[in-house]
């Protein structure tokens, strides 16, 4: 299980997402501690029965991100959601290629909406108001 939480400053302010790797300890580039993230960009939109099955498709597109967070820019929920991301995909080398990272986001994009499809974890899915 991966924990969700909220990231809390610069432009992803009030983002779902999950962590996929920890860092408690900081390494030589970033020293202090930190934890690559897989979240939602934008959500997909609200979807009714009355829509037609292209225009459905075009509502359920998610937009990802994959990025380094430093702690004190996270808040963890008690929640947890299991979505499994490819570890060799998805992993702090991929900041070091901007083609890797755009496989990377990809491949997250791919994962959430496999999983939007099937219906579970629907808050997960939804924009956050506070």
């Amino acid at each position: 299980m991966v924990v969700v939480c909220l990231v809390e400053e610069g432009t992803k302010v009030k983002i779902h997402s999950e962590t996929k790797q920890n860092i408690d300890d900081g390494t030589s580039d970033r020293p202090y501690s930190h934890a690559l993230v897989a979240g939602i960009d934008r959500y997909p939109r609200k979807v009714t029965a009355a829509m037609g099955k292209k225009k459905i498709a075009k509502r359920s597109k998610i937009k990802s991100f994959v990025k380094v967070y430093n702690y004190n820019h996270l808040m963890p929920t008690r929640y947890s959601v299991h979505i499994p991301l490819d570890k060799t995909v998805i992993s702090k080398d991929v900041f070091r290629d901007p083609a890797l990272k755009c496989k990377a986001r990809r491949e997250a994009k791919i994962k959430f909406e496999e999983r939007y499809k099937t219906g579970k974890n629907k808050w997960f899915f939804q924009k956050l108001r506070f």
